[in-house]
């Protein structure tokens, strides 16, 4: 059974999370942002400005090196550790920081870019509860073709958004549909966008995608 790892100390635990948006303390909601291979957390805290919501308060974890895992997100999920536990658990710590600063679940959004995005998809599927909302621009599961996906959340009606290219040369079209289905059959209200020859970067119409998911909550 995938799940998240709560009980790991490896190379991100010691790694700095940067903010932007409205304090925790003043926010009615909170979205973790998670940057990708190579970028940084103020990097992706760029999209604050983007998204453009008051009142919510946004949170970026940086990645050890940069870099959440050192191999492709197609690599064995073995060979990517103990990167890709320490990322995850990562995640976890920053959703239970906001329970503790009075936000529940219902009003977090996690998301990202590229390994980012596939770092979060992969957290929403094991973590088994219902947040607010979820997206992932250019991401999908992580792990080979193949990988079991036995997760056992529960997600009714969880917003998902995924957005990407259908020529993106890092993210296979075939794993975002792979994705869109193994979130449906845990019963997430997945939204899948696939853009005609983009590159591997973040449209206009993913950052509006996101705006309604954060000004509906």
């Amino acid at each position: 059974m995938l799940t998240i790892p709560t009980d790991i100390a490896g190379p991100h635990q010691s790694e700095k999370t940067y903010a932007a948006g409205v304090p925790l303390s003043e926010a009615v909601a909170a979205v973790i942002l998670v940057h990708g291979r190579g970028a940084s957390a103020p990097d992706i805290l760029s999209l604050a400005d983007e998204f453009s919501v008051p009142g919510v308060a946004y949170l970026a974890p940086q990645a050890a090196g940069s870099t959440w895992y050192p191999y492709g997100f197609l690599s064995p999920l073995e060979a990517n550790q103990p990167g890709l536990d320490s990322g995850l658990r990562v995640i976890y710590d920053l959703v239970t920081q906001v329970q503790e600063a009075g936000l529940p679940e219902q009003k977090i959004v996690i998301g990202g870019f590229s390994q980012g995005a596939c770092l979060a998809m992969e957290f929403v599927a094991r973590h088994g509860r219902v947040l607010g909302g979820a997206f992932a621009f250019s991401g999908g599961l992580i792990g080979p073709p193949g990988t079991p996906r036995n997760y056992t959340s529960n997600l009714t009606n969880m917003p998902i958004f995924l957005g990407c290219s259908d020529i993106d040369s890092h993210i296979p079209l075939t794993r975002v549909q792979e994705t869109t289905a193994v979130l449906e059959s845990l019963d997430a209200a997945v939204t899948e966008r696939i853009y005609p020859n983009m590159g591997h970067t973040v449209n206009q119409d993913e950052i509006m995608q996101v705006r309604q998911m954060l000004e509906e909550l």
